[in-house]
């Protein structure tokens, strides 16, 4: 089991009209700190607002980031990142995000997340960022943080412990999955396979219809798992 982290800060945005948001016009990646403490619920933070239809609902209610890894990012980039710059609404300080498991699990105060996703980067982000290749540099480097679905709703608070309270018997690092996403079918194939081996969580947070994955057939798979 992974080490114990703590919360840092918990964040929330609304939805503006920006320049940069493409065909939607609007983005709420501005996340800013709601406090000490707030409410999540099944569709995450409360007061938090969702603007764009690749990101968001019940399977990514909730988008989390390592400390760790805006530090490293403000080194790479040469200028400081404040919590929330990523739009992530909760920043945990000293547990390693970008290297949980697909469908682990994290007690927070009274709240309980599962593990759905990495984030992939994309052009809302890199217009927000304002660097040159942002989306690219990002996906490549690996520390996607991540998304995460709501298993119980509860009260989180700054200064709460983080534990890991289940991993699955397989495990797929969301580091890993991120090179999937962009076309390692190694990675994919065993992304589908796991669905069939933990059917509580749900594939499409990865592999949402709406993506698609150039010349990738899936071996057949019974609901156990199992090849035909």
């Amino acid at each position: 089991m992974r080490s114990q982290g703590t919360v840092l800060s918990i964040n929330a945005g609304k939805s503006v009209e920006v320049p940069w948001a493409g065909r939607r016009g609007k983005s709420a990646i501005d996340k800013v700190s709601v406090g000490s403490g707030a409410f999540i619920g099944p569709h995450g933070i409360e007061g938090d607002e969702q603007a764009t239809d690749f990101h968001g609902g019940l399977l990514q209610a909730v988008y989390a980031c390592a400390r760790e890894d805006l530090d490293w990012w403000a080194g790479q980039l040469g200028r400081p990142l404040r919590n929330g710059m990523f739009g992530e609404n909760l920043d945990l300080l000293s547990f390693d995000v970008s290297n949980a498991a697909l469908a682990e699990q994290w007690q927070l105060g009274e709240a309980v997340l599962e593990v759905s996703a990495p984030r992939i980067a994309c052009g809302t982000f890199g217009g927000w960022m304002g660097e040159k290749g942002w989306a690219k540099r990002f996906n490549d480097a690996k520390r996607p943080g991540a998304y995460l679905r709501v298993l119980k709703a509860g009260v989180v608070r700054a200064g709460d412990p983080v534990r890991v309270t289940w991993e699955p018997e397989t495990r797929i690092p969301l580091s890993e999955v991120v090179a999937g996403i962009l076309g390692d079918h190694e990675v994919l194939q065993r992304v589908i396979d796991f669905s069939g081996e933990n059917p509580q969580w749900d594939v499409s947070a990865v592999m949402p219809p709406w993506r698609t994955y150039p010349n990738f057939k899936p071996s057949p798979k019974t609901a156990d798992g199992h090849s035909n």
